[in-house]
């Protein structure tokens, strides 16, 4: 059974309790590089200056951590997996202002 992309399980754990492994599939990504704004920079600065989350970064990070699970999904989806186990999120620096969000994990059949 096959699941649809909105349905896919994707979990942090090596299983998915209550159900079995019955195919392992292979390993499964997504990114995306996203940089920074000069008006972000700016509102940054100013909201630094009294403290505080930097919610125009906070929301860069967001969409950026969501658009590479979507994108992970999608890869799961196109080999036919029900579930993606072992999830893992990593960021880095491509370069002062821009970063990278990567998202990987083992696409899985689940019995």
């Amino acid at each position: 059974m096959t699941t649809s992309k909105s349905d896919m399980l994707v979990v942090t754990t090596d299983g998915v309790p209550g159900r079995e492994i019955s195919e392992v599939l292979g390993l499964v990504r997504g990114s995306t590089v996203r940089a920074k704004h000069l008006g972000t920079d700016i509102v940054a600065a100013l909201r630094n200056l009294v403290g505080g989350e930097v919610r125009e970064y906070a929301a860069l990070m967001a969409g950026a951590r969501e658009q590479s699970i979507d994108r992970m999904i999608d890869e799961a989806y196109q080999l036919g997996a029900d579930a993606v186990v072992a999830t893992r999120v990593q960021t880095s620096m491509i370069q002062q202002g821009a970063s990278e969000v990567l998202v990987y994990g083992t696409a899985v059949r689940l019995a």
